[in-house]
Formats: C-alpha cells, sequence, structure tokens
C-alpha cells in the first residue's frame, strides 16, 4: 500500500466504525422497542406467544389466550381464530390487530371462559391453497401446511389442554374466511360451529357440513372479496336445507369483522352451539 491510500485508509477507519455502530444501535433500538410495545400492550400480555411444531416440521407461530381464572381439571371451550392475508408473516404480534381486542374483553372472558387460538400463516401461504382471482373456489386436495398445523395444535391441545372437544369454535376473516370454509369442508365433524367472514369456499362442498351451525358474515360493497363468495355458500346451504345464518351489511366494503366481533349477540350464539 502507498503512502497516499494507507492515509486514506486511516481516515476512513473510524467512519466505518461508527457506521457500523450506527447500525447495530438502530437494530437494537427497532428490537427494543417492539420489545417495550409487547410488554405495555395489554392485549399482547394476555395472549402468549408461542411455537408448535408438527408432522410438517415447519414451526407454526402463534398466540394464546387463556381461560380467565383458569382451573385445571376444568374444560374449556376453544375458538380458533384464523387472521387475514396482512397478518402473514414471522411476527406474531401483528395477528392481533383484528379481533384481539374483542376476544379479549374482561366481560366476555368472565362470561364465556374459553382458549383462543391465533396462529400465524407464514408470508406467501395461505390458510387454504386457493386461487383468489377465481370467481369461485375449488376444494384442494389437501390441506395447506399453516391449516393442517394449526389442526394438529388444536388436536394436542385436546389432548394435554383440558379443551372441551364438543365446543370447538372457528372463525376467521378474509383469507381466514377462506381458511373457515376450508377446515369445515376437510374436517368433517370436528367442530362445533364456524363463522368464516367475508371469505369463500367450494359451494360442491356444502353436503359435507349442512348441519354444522354456521353464521356468515360479508360486506354488501366488499371490493376485495366480492361479496358473491359468501352469497353463494349461503345458497347452496339453504338448497340442501341447511339452517345457516347469514348477516350482509348494507354499504359496508372489506372490514364486515370490527362489527362481527363487537357483537354481544354473535358470542351468545356461538357458546351456545356444541356437539351431541
Amino acid at each position: 500500500m502507498d503512502q497516499k491510500s494507507s492515509i486514506l485508509a486511516r481516515l476512513l477507519l473510524p467512519l466505518i466504525f461508527v457506521g457500523s455502530h450506527s447500525l447495530v444501535s438502530n437494530q437494537t433500538m427497532a428490537q427494543e422497542k417492539n420489545n417495550i410495545k409487547e410488554e405495555t400492550d395489554p392485549v399482547s400480555r394476555i395472549f402468549e406467544p408461542r411455537e408448535f411444531v408438527g408432522t410438517s416440521n415447519v414451526p407454526l407461530k402463534y398466540r394464546l389466550l387463556k381461560p380467565l381464572d383458569y382451573r385445571p381439571g376444568k374444560k374449556y371451550p376453544l375458538i380458533l381464530f384464523l387472521h387475514g392475508a396482512g397478518e402473514r408473516g414471522d411476527d406474531n404480534l401483528v395477528t392481533l390487530k383484528h379481533a384481539a381486542m374483542d376476544l379479549a374483553d374482561v366481560k366476555r372472558r368472565e362470561q364465556y371462559p374459553c382458549y383462543v387460538v391465533v396462529p400465524q400463516c407464514p408470508k406467501e401461504q395461505k390458510w387454504s391453497d386457493v386461487d383468489w382471482s377465481k370467481a369461485s373456489s375449488e376444494q384442494p386436495k389437501t390441506a395447506s401446511v399453516s391449516l393442517q398445523s394449526a389442526k394438529e395444535l388444536i388436536d394436542e391441545m385436546v389432548e394435554t389442554a383440558g379443551v372441551e372437544k364438543n365446543r370447538i369454535y372457528i372463525t376467521g376473516l378474509s383469507m381466514g374466511g377462506y381458511g373457515t370454509w376450508d377446515a369445515i369442508a376437510r374436517y368433517e365433524g370436528f367442530f362445533a360451529a364456524a363463522a368464516p367472514i367475508c371469505g369463500g369456499g367450494d359451494p360442491k362442498m356444502v353436503g359435507k357440513f349442512s348441519r354444522l351451525p354456521i353464521w356468515c358474515f360479508h360486506g354488501e360493497a366488499d371490493s376485495v372479496v366480492k361479496v358473491l363468495r359468501s352469497r353463494e355458500m349461503i345458497d347452496a346451504l339453504q338448497a340442501i336445507g341447511s339452517p345457516v345464518k347469514y348477516t350482509e351489511y348494507p354499504g359496508v366494503n372489506h372490514d364486515s369483522w370490527t362489527a362481527t366481533y363487537a357483537n354481544p349477540d354473535f358470542y351468545q350464539w356461538l357458546f351456545s352451539q356444541q356437539k351431541n
């Protein structure tokens, strides 16, 4: 190295060090900020972060809300909540963006003590491997990896966590609405009730869950998942005599879940359902 290059290297060394130190500090600060948010946010504190590995060997991150005043030996109902496409990834704090505050309401938890399981679908994956761009869906031959892992998680909880297996409920919004329709067709007889919100399914599969208590919700003006997707499922179910319930919100776009999860009548209906 010539003298000029040596001088230049000595001048740049402190700048390189400072730049690297700044990058590390920013990353650390960002992590600390996330930790602080999680520690201070009341909803995230009571939804415990956990991870499950099923037969796929792909880790499934999830959040778990335990029954209020949990008592060992007592069995409790369970709600499986499937989030939408925007909450996919590996930061399962974002899965609490919708519905969690309503599900964690203290008065509601006192009235309806239960488990709430909120699994997180990895980025670019789906609860149901269907093509959202198509006008209608066909039931995939196999479950998506994420949905199958979620089902295996619930199976394990039934065996080890005091879950009342006759009162396992499923609900989901948007992508989770698709997953809800998929799950009740795929795992016939497993759930006690289902509440798909602004999703879609395969109308040819309705015979598999025609007697299952279902309350479906959709916004009449939904520009993301067309309301036709829910209407065709309801029409198919009603055609075979299903007692399905359907609420269509006039003038509402994609967010048909806020009003649904805030509605006391929804929980009264849900928790009154159980398998014989």
